[in-house]
């Protein structure tokens, strides 16, 4: 336990561990020198594997449908063995859009993960760059040969049939509205 990786995603490069390796998260926290009290996210492969761990409703299915695989993060309701585990009451949830992500996920079971840089700083995305800054600190660096966004991913939070949209990244608030309002129209 305590394996910590660094990896492209469709959106930027990520560092994680298996999503209740205690010891991994720690070195996560202390890699990336963040404050405790931010919750790292979840990669999923596929959604059988987010509703392992979150609880999906009828808005949170629709967005998943439409966007997932790719840039929409959803912050839902932990089911009890995350909150049990890990002490997370909601998790931030995504499938990326990246071959490579997505094996490693298929591999590996959910991955809690954030962004490669120091607490603070902007995301890195040069293999070159991360492997000189943090090859030593984790166990394995994966190159990339495709094209990353270098834009976040949009975040959603939908707790107790409240949406709130978070952060808008490269998928635009009105993607979101349009397919939560086609849903309503239903």
């Amino acid at each position: 336990m305590g394996r910590v990786i660094i990896f492209p995603t469709d959106t930027v490069y990520g560092i994680g561990t298996q999503i209740f390796d205690i010891e991994g998260i720690e070195r996560i926290y202390k890699i990336k020198n963040r404050p405790k009290d931010k919750p790292l996210a979840c990669l999923c492969s596929n959604i059988n594997q987010i509703d392992d761990i979150a609880i999906i409703d009828s808005s949170a299915r629709v967005l998943i449908n439409k966007f997932l695989p790719g840039a929409l993060t959803l912050i839902l309701e932990s089911k009890d063995i995350v909150k049990n585990k890990i002490g997370y009451n909601t998790i931030g949830v995504r499938i990326p859009n990246s071959k490579i992500a997505l094996n490693i996920l298929d591999e590996n079971g959910p991955m809690l993960t954030t962004s490669v840089n120091d607490s603070g700083e902007a995301p890195m995305n040069h293999y070159n760059e991360i492997v000189e800054k943090y090859g030593k600190l984790v166990d394995k660096i994966y190159d990339n040969d495709t094209k990353i966004l270098e834009i976040p991913s949009t975040v959603v939070k939908i707790i107790d049939g409240k949406i709130d949209i978070l952060r808008e990244g490269y998928i635009k608030k009105e993607e979101i509205e349009k397919a939560l309002n086609d849903l309503s129209c239903k």
